[in-house]
Order: structure tokens, then sequence, then C-alpha cells
């Protein structure tokens, strides 16, 4: 599991993956969208925690193993989460994200959108 990672893995693997971990445990029957997405927001929650009222730059962050193990942690529980919406909703990951980034485009043009600075036209 070692050669597992960003660059060689599809979200469909994540999706089995996650699909596998609850039908073994027979989970489905309590993952309804409500229920799904009340436990994303709690890690979402539980990942902010970890950084709440800190201004740390990033380069501590990263530099803070014990930090930046729990922030990988949560992350992956809130990833986790998601997948298992995703899933009992029988959803497209990709599509989805597709679609919205065009969204997002059209509705962030550079033009007006830089740099951190609005340009009103």
């Amino acid at each position: 599991m070692d050669d597992i990672n960003d660059n060689n893995v599809s979200i469909s693997f994540f999706k089995e993956k996650v699909k596998d971990f609850v039908e073994e445990r027979g989970w489905a029957k309590y993952h309804s969208p409500k229920n799904l997405v009340q436990a994303l927001n709690c890690e979402a929650g539980e990942l902010s925690q970890l950084l709440l009222f800190k201004e740390l730059p990033i380069e501590e962050i990263v530099n803070d193993d014990m930090l930046l193990n729990k922030i990988a942690d949560e992350s992956a529980d809130v990833f986790i989460y998601l997948l298992s919406l995703i899933n009992s909703l029988g959803l497209d990951l990709t599509a989805s994200f597709m679609s919205k980034m065009d969204k997002n485009r059209k509705k962030y043009p550079i033009s007006e959108f830089n740099n951190g600075i609005y340009f009103k036209k």
C-alpha cells in the first residue's frame, strides 16, 4: 500500500474502498444523506478545531509532525464521509467537480477576480 498515492489512484478506487468498508460493517442503513452530511460537518469541525485561534505560518504547520498528522487524519475523515455521501446518492464526483469548476470560472472570471482582488466592472 506504500506505493498508492495521489499520482496513481483514481476517485473510483476510494469510492470502492469506502463502499466495501461500510458494507462489511452493515452501516449502509445508517448512512442516510442527512446523517452523512452531519457526520461530514462534525469531521470538518474537528479539522477546523486543530487550527482554531492559531495564526501559524504554513512553514510551522508542515514542520510540526504531530499537528500535520492530526490534520491528515481529520482531512481523511472528511474525505471518507464525503465519499460515503457520494456513494449513497449515486453521484459521479468527477462529473460534479467538472461541472462546478465550469460554473466557478463563469462566476469568478479572471478579468474581475485576480490575486485576491475584486475588480468591479
